[in-house]
């Protein structure tokens, strides 16, 4: 009898993740839609363009006012700024002039359409997507790779990149 019903339990969790695999595993990301451009990777002096979806596939280009890029490349440092922008007002980073970019592409899609957009739909701010692995190796330093970038641009060139790790240094730069 118990035999039974654990089977019966089995069957149902594994017909339940292939439904949620076949709703959620589709890729609805389109490559032909965007890109990024870096001259000369992220150092000093390097100039950058890119059109990049947010998490409502709404199409971002970057302008010549934005000042400030803050990207991550880790799921860790995604947690740092999100914590640090929760506490801050809806229009933190409009008021700064400034981007949020997060690297997705390693995330498999199911789990990335399940939990991370979901999550990220929740937000008050816009996050800028990167589905593509190469257009993350352009703009990632694999070295400082575990840490938040903070490039600071002037008409789309770099001037300084900084790498921080904490809400703390967050909250210092942003003063």
């Amino acid at each position: 009898m118990i035999k039974k019903i654990l089977l019966g339990l089995l069957g149902l969790i594994i017909i339940g993740a292939g439904g949620l695999f076949f709703i959620n595993g589709k890729d609805n990301y389109d490559a032909s839609k965007y890109s990024a451009n870096v001259s000369n990777g992220l150092n000093t002096g390097s100039t950058i363009s890119f059109t990049l979806p947010d998490q409502f596939d709404k199409s971002h280009t970057l302008k010549a006012d934005t000042k400030t890029l803050v990207m991550v490349f880790a799921k860790a440092t995604g947690h740092t700024v999100k914590e640090f922008l929760k506490k801050q007002e809806s229009d933190y980073l409009t008021k700064r002039d400034t981007l949020f970019i997060a690297d997705v592409s390693p995330m498999p899609t199911v789990i990335r359409n399940t939990f991370a957009l979901p999550d990220l739909r929740k937000s008050a701010y816009s996050v800028l997507l990167i589905y593509d692995k190469n257009i993350a190796q352009q703009l990632k330093n694999d070295k400082e790779a575990e840490k938040i970038a903070i490039v600071t641009l002037e008409n789309g060139a770099v001037k300084e990149v900084k790498y921080i790790s904490t809400e703390e240094e967050l909250k210092t730069l942003f003063k």
